[in-house]
């Protein structure tokens, strides 16, 4: 794409950036006009003379894409939509940047700009997605050939390389050798505090090579060499990392490579101050029309590249299959093989661990779905979430369907972000339930993003055992359930895992977490139905024998101990339900009348090996609920249910108060 010439100066380009972002900060007072002014060559560079894109049509599948892992420096991005031509980012919308309703939200927001191919802003966060695109271009490729050939670009800042989370994604690229994958460090050495020098001393270039990148440093504000560099990159056999040398605040007169131009307004005396020593004499929110039409060129030369590529797609005899994939679809034969699966669970009444179900289900879906690629971090003989077919991902050959990520759980989890993101993949990867911890702010981004993504979490209890309260989780599935637009399955069998499954790939709206079991557990589903019945979160597992007396509601592992108590209350005469809650969030979007059905009269208790909190909701003021309100130990499973009184007798002692 590095073939055009521009009558209108870098400089003016460059320009049009710099002030647009610094005069919609000050208009807003509010924003961070420093990374913008500071790393705007370096994007002039970019879409003037390499990005694939077409501002016409921001989605296109075969785009080079974007992302602003800096995301507190987000009017770089919304300048860049403006003067590109993008339909959705109008002046108005630059004027109004971070007030309620606009587009141009204080951080980027996927969904809310075309251009914001993902949501940044918590720092590190992009560059984990980046790699998760990177690595679905390459997976896609494999399959579909030339219908899927760009690049993942990356503008990251020193808190992105600071963040955690950065380790576990540079590491992972730089194993996968994702070499279509660039980063464009802002490398103003400046920070919120001050210094950078303050807080971390790493040789960044160092860093990046040590993790199997190439990387070297530039000059952030010439455009003959950010241009060299980036030609470079394209040809690399390895990620690529530059270090473009910037000011922050870049012609401020008195603040620039100050932190005071990182999160507050310049002031109307140092713009004016910049806009003189710049050379830039045009009043806010203004650019020339010959620097707009330039710019409106620029968004526009990817046209050509598109059309070209459509005519191929046309052509290609993976046309229905790659359009299927992009759109998300799930295919005929998935609703069967589900079905499948429960109808054998049924016949055959297997006493297996949930963990063991979900392979046992993937081993039925996965070959009818080829979009879904799995993985775990370091867990996959745990976690059982590879089944005897997939080959694991590996460079050169991208053909594998199953990724090895490491002990990377936030890495690993971004990247599933970033899989979701691209289009045409449906990633799934597993860990501990009680790791979630480490992969919460993902999991939140899923949500946030409304993104299909599929957490398999095992080990869902104190039912692992002789771990310990270390790898027990305790207040994770509460947590989990308090998080918006996620939808939490704890289910009870093999039957029940495989209606959660199909439930979380036909949830395209947001992420799923499946939370299962490590220790055996009896099958409760023992008739077949078609019917998805967990599809409503909570159902009558059984029924009262006479009148209903009470209701026991249980998840997953409880749920059998429920069935226990039960049989105990119907031998005493107390007709007693019980509810499997598969799915809290889904059983709260049920009609009232449902809910007050299933739930019946006063007299509710709850059983969960987890913390009790939350559980009010369903049990009542004269219910109760059975739980763990501490941390766990180590021992054996069995032990460790009766020590903390998560039992059967305990369920019937519960009801018998209340009757």
């Amino acid at each position: 794409m590095n073939n055009q010439t521009n009558p209108v100066s870098h400089a003016d380009l460059a320009n049009a950036i710099r002030f647009l972002s610094a005069d919609a900060v000050q208009k807003a007072n509010s924003g961070h006009p420093g990374m913008p002014m500071g790393m705007a060559d370096v994007a002039t560079v970019l879409f003037t003379r390499f990005l694939k894109f077409n501002a016409a049509d921001a989605r296109w599948p075969d785009r080079d894409r974007f992302v602003l892992s800096a995301g507190h420096g987000s009017m770089l991005l919304y300048s860049l939509m403006y003067l590109a031509g993008y339909p959705d980012m109008t002046l108005d919308q630059i004027k109004n940047f971070r007030q309620l309703g606009s587009k141009t939200a204080g951080h980027p927001e996927y969904g809310h700009a075309s251009a914001a191919e993902t949501t940044t802003g918590p720092l590190g966060q992009g560059l984990g997605n980046a790699v998760g695109m990177a690595l679905a271009e390459r997976l896609l490729a494999a399959r579909f050939g030339d219908l899927v050939d760009h690049y993942t670009y990356v503008i990251a800042g020193d808190g992105c390389l600071m963040e955690g989370i950065s380790h576990e994604a540079i590491s992972l690229a730089g194993h996968l050798k994702l070499n279509k994958l660039i980063v464009l460090f802002d490398d103003n050495q400046i920070s919120i505090d001050g210094p950078t020098n303050l807080t971390v001393s790493d040789d960044q270039i160092k860093r990046f090579e040590a993790s199997g990148w190439n990387a070297w440093p530039i000059n952030g504000h010439d455009p003959e060499e950010i241009a060299k560099a980036i030609e470079a990159a394209r040809k690399s056999d390895k990620p690529v990392m530059i270090a473009c040398r910037t000011v922050i605040g870049y012609g401020a007169p008195k603040l620039a490579g100050t932190s005071k131009t990182h999160g507050s307004p310049l002031g109307d005396e140092e713009i004016a101050g910049a806009r003189a020593k710049l050379g830039w004499p045009h009043a806010p929110f203004e650019v020339p029309d010959v620097v707009l039409g330039a710019w409106r060129s620029a968004g526009a030369r990817g046209a050509k590249a598109q059309s070209a590529w459509a005519e191929k797609l046309a052509k290609s005899d993976k046309r229905a299959a790659f359009e299927s994939a992009i759109a998300g679809k799930l295919p005929a034969g998935f609703a069967d093989a589900i079905n499948a699966v429960k109808k054998k669970t049924a016949d055959e009444k297997p006493k297996v661990a949930t963990r063991v179900s979900s392979q046992n289900v993937l081993e039925a879906i996965v070959p009818v779905v080829p979009e879904m690629i799995g993985g775990s971090a370091d867990l996959t003989g745990s976690n059982n979430t590879k089944t005897g077919p997939m080959k694991a991902v590996a460079a050169p050959d991208y053909a594998g369907r199953y990724v090895y990520y490491g002990v990377r759980e936030h890495g690993m989890a971004a990247a599933m972000n970033g899989l979701a993101l691209h289009g045409g993949i449906i990633p799934y990867g597993g860990t501990f339930l009680v790791f979630t911890d480490y992969c919460r702010p993902s999991i939140r981004l899923s949500a946030l993003m409304e993104q299909r993504v599929v957490y398999v979490m095992t080990h869902d209890s104190i039912g692992l055992g002789e771990d310990g309260p270390t790898h027990q989780p305790i207040e994770h599935l509460a947590a989990l359930r308090a998080m918006p637009n996620v939808l939490v399955f704890r289910p009870c069998d093999t039957v029940e895992t495989a209606e959660a499954w199909a439930l979380a790939l036909e949830n395209t709206k947001g992420p799923s977490i499946l939370a299962l079991t490590r220790q055996n557990l009896p099958t409760l589903r023992t008739t077949h139905t078609a019917e998805n019945l967990s599809a409503k979160g909570g159902y009558v597992l059984a029924e009262a024998e006479g009148a209903r007396k009470a209701t026991i509601i249980a998840t997953g592992s409880e749920v059998s101990l429920a069935m226990e108590a039960r049989n105990v209350l119907q031998t005493q005469g107390i007709g007693t339900a019980v509810v499997s809650m598969v799915c809290a969030e889904l059983f709260d979007q049920q009609s009232d009348a449902y809910k007050a059905q299933v739930l019946g009269g006063d007299v509710r208790v709850s059983v969960e090996a987890a913390t009790t909190y939350g559980w009010i909701k369903y049990v009542g003021a004269k219910g109760a609920s059975i739980g763990i309100d501490s941390f766990g130990a180590s021992a054996p499973a069995p032990a460790l249910y009766k020590h903390f009184g998560v039992t059967a007798e305990a369920v019937v002692q519960a009801v018998k108060q209340r009757v």
